[in-house]
Order: C-alpha cells, then structure tokens, then sequence
C-alpha cells in the first residue's frame, strides 16, 4: 500500500510540474498563451504561481526565478504529503 501512494503522489507531482514547466517555456514563444492549452494551463498554474511571484521580484526586472522556487516547495510538500499518508494507512 506505501508503493501505491508513493507512486500516486510521485504521478500527480510529475503531471503538475511539467504543466508548470510547459507553461513557463510558453511565456517565450509569441501568442502561444492565448490558445486554448495556453489559457487552461493558465488556469491550472498560475493559482499555484501567484503567491511566489508576489513575494520574489523578478532579477534585473526580466528573469523570474519564482517557478523554480514554486516547484522546490510542490517537491517539498509532495514528499510530506507521501510521508503523512504512509504513516496514516501503512502505520
């Protein structure tokens, strides 16, 4: 049962991330954002990615650093989310 949640997690970690990643390298391509995958990417991702791009500028006033710190804590809370549910149903 521990191997099932962890993979479960490990899944959906891996899903959301790519769509983050996916959605950041769409900022540099013109007019890919308004498409459809852009705008639902759009809103899947950037209620994730708002509070950390209110609290970290972006450096030199082009670079945003802010998904990487994003993705850091969604690997954070994925690893605590695996480890509370293991010692929840596995004991």
């Amino acid at each position: 049962m521990g191997y099932a949640i962890d993979n479960i997690i490990a899944l959906l970690l891996n899903i959301y991330s790519t769509m983050i990643i996916i959605y950041i390298l769409m900022s540099w391509l013109p007019n890919v954002r308004e498409s459809f995958i852009g705008e639902l990417l759009g809103k899947l991702v950037e209620p994730f990615l708002a509070p950390f791009r209110r609290f970290i500028p972006p450096l030199m006033g082009m670079i945003d650093f802010s998904p990487i710190i994003a993705l850091f804590v969604l690997r954070l809370a994925a690893v605590g989310l695996s480890s509370v549910l293991k010692y929840i149903f596995v004991g």
